[in-house]
């Protein structure tokens, strides 16, 4: 299963689309999520549908955001499907269920432990990916040639943007299953949230560039939410450092907003969010440097 033509495993683990002209803006965006090769390689259950396959995927995520470069902002995208690997990880969050040969004190937390690891076990629909353990070497191998060479870019990225402007904002783009997903809820459906700003409960970036992305999308008509449930993930948390000029802020898109998840394709909603996140990234790339000390 490789949900693209070609060969996955000849395949670079990022794309990167540079900005159109001169970086005049301090901002990185990022989308960890959103890549749909998965090499055959990785022996997964091959009774496992397409759509359980990829359905922890940021479907789509990646060309919702792909006006940015013209803005003058640097996208990193990843290329290889989720379930063949979370960039949004630490790389030693290792799951010992799934891997071989962990030494003890080794295991990762409670993420990994849940299934949901660097190296997922179990689909976005809970489904085991494989009906085999995985071995450490496996493991390891995944993790240098595409965890490792993803980050390299992302750390080469926010480097050159706080050099050229004393400051690196990374939007990290993520996208959620809406409540149609999710157990029957207690209440109605038209109260969840449909955009989620994860900026780890306020250490990540700082609190005027999250106000400033609320009030936006609020202003569009949309439900947004602070932090619950998702405060940001790894890349959050390793690049949130405002103290050392680096920001970031995580944004999950309710994929019930833009996503036909049937399909796979752009829903109904997908001309209306391109041109939200479209006047997000406007607003942003004029007014990035002034939200940020």
């Amino acid at each position: 299963m490789t949900g693209e033509d070609g060969d996955p495993q000849a395949e670079a683990p990022f794309r990167l689309l540079r900005p159109v002209g001169d970086a005049a803006s301090p901002l990185v965006f990022a989308s960890p999520h959103s890549g749909r090769l998965y090499p055959d390689a990785a022996g997964f259950d091959p009774d496992l549908s397409d759509l359980s396959l990829r359905s922890a995927e940021d479907a789509l995520v990646d060309r919702l955001i792909e006006g940015a470069p013209e803005r003058g902002i640097p996208v990193l995208l990843a290329t290889h499907g989720r379930a063949w690997l979370d960039l949004n990880r630490a790389p030693t969050d290792l799951d010992p269920t799934l891997i071989e040969g962990l030494a003890p004190g080794t295991e990762g937390g409670p993420r990994a432990q849940a299934g949901y690891g660097v190296v997922p076990r179990l689909t976005g629909d809970g489904l085991p990916l494989y009906g085999r353990r995985l071995s450490r070497a496996e493991a390891a191998d995944r993790i240098q040639t595409t965890h490792d060479p993803y980050h390299a870019a992302l750390d080469a990225l926010m480097q050159e943007a706080r050099a050229r402007h004393g400051v690196a904002v990374l939007i990290d783009w993520h996208s959620m299953p809406g409540p149609r997903a999710s157990p029957p809820a207690k209440r109605p459906v038209a109260t969840f949230p449909q955009i989620v700003l994860g900026d780890r409960h306020g250490v990540a970036c700082a609190t005027a560039l999250t106000r400033r992305v609320s009030a936006l999308l609020r202003g569009e008509g949309l439900r947004v939410a602070l932090n619950h449930p998702y405060a940001g993930g790894w890349t959050t948390e390793r690049w949130g450092r405002p103290g050392e000029g680096f920001h970031g802020l995580q944004i999950e898109i309710s994929r019930v907003l833009y996503l036909d998840e049937a399909l796979m394709q752009p829903g109904a909603g997908w001309a209306r969010s391109q041109g939200v996140i479209n006047r997000l990234i406007d607003a942003l790339a004029r007014e990035a440097r002034d939200l940020v000390p």
